[in-house]
């Protein structure tokens, strides 16, 4: 196994990429709360990565992943994402047991046991979450999807990706039917912030009331 980053380095090059791949600018304040550390911390481990040469940083601004830092993100998405699909579709977890797991785990198996994994698996190309799962040589095919807060009314789609790793969430989504796969049309947005009302199924649809961290956490593929 060739020579990683520290288990910490790793998490945080993990983070900015899937930060950056939702869009959501990367600062010192994002990386704290989504990491849930100090901000000092936080402040301390995005200098010690300029110094790497894995991110670039000005003050005030947000951090991006150099090439390096970036391929080193995609290593360690790669045996993330395929470890969270072998323990579901090997082992019989639930999407929302898998996160854990993956995060203890991505940091000690070797490549060749995630080369036997993705090859068990049939070269598989999303997660669990519909996330997209980098190739051996750091190439990431991005689905065509978009963010069910950000589209219209009327739109029909099926539900693609979660971006949401929290547990409660993903089992509250399996227990209204809102897996991936499963048909979702946008019927109409509540006033003055009110819910997000979709129908979800096929035949006869149930009918729900998203609020903005659901909403904000799906990504759909849009029927043309």
């Amino acid at each position: 196994m060739a020579e990683r980053p520290s288990p910490s380095v790793e998490d945080y090059l993990r983070t900015i990429y899937g930060l950056s791949e939702r869009g959501v600018p990367v600062t010192n304040a994002t990386l704290t709360q989504r990491l849930g550390l100090s901000p000092s911390s936080v402040s301390g481990m995005i200098t010690k990565l300029a110094q790497l040469g894995l991110v670039t940083h000005q003050r005030y601004r947000s951090v991006e992943l150099t090439p390096r830092g970036e391929r080193l993100a995609n290593d360690v998405l790669r045996r993330h994402r395929l470890i969270e699909l072998f323990l579901v579709e090997e082992l019989g977890y639930t999407w929302d047991e898998v996160h854990r797991e993956a995060d203890a785990l991505e940091h000690a198996v070797s490549d060749e046991l995630i080369a036997h994994i993705e090859a068990k698996l049939g070269h598989p190309t999303i997660d669990p979450h519909g996330d997209p799962i980098p190739t051996a040589e750091g190439d990431v095919a991005e689905p065509q999807t978009e963010l069910l807060d950000r589209v219209a009314p009327g739109t029909v789609g099926t539900v693609a990706r979660v971006w949401d790793t929290d547990s409660e969430l993903l089992r509250y989504l399996t227990e209204h039917g809102i897996t991936l796969g499963a048909r979702i049309e946008v019927v109409e947005r509540k006033p003055f912030g009110g819910p997000l009302v979709v129908r979800v199924g096929e035949g006869e649809p149930e009918t729900h009331f998203l609020g903005d961290e659901i909403a904000a956490a799906l990504s759909i593929s849009v029927r043309r």
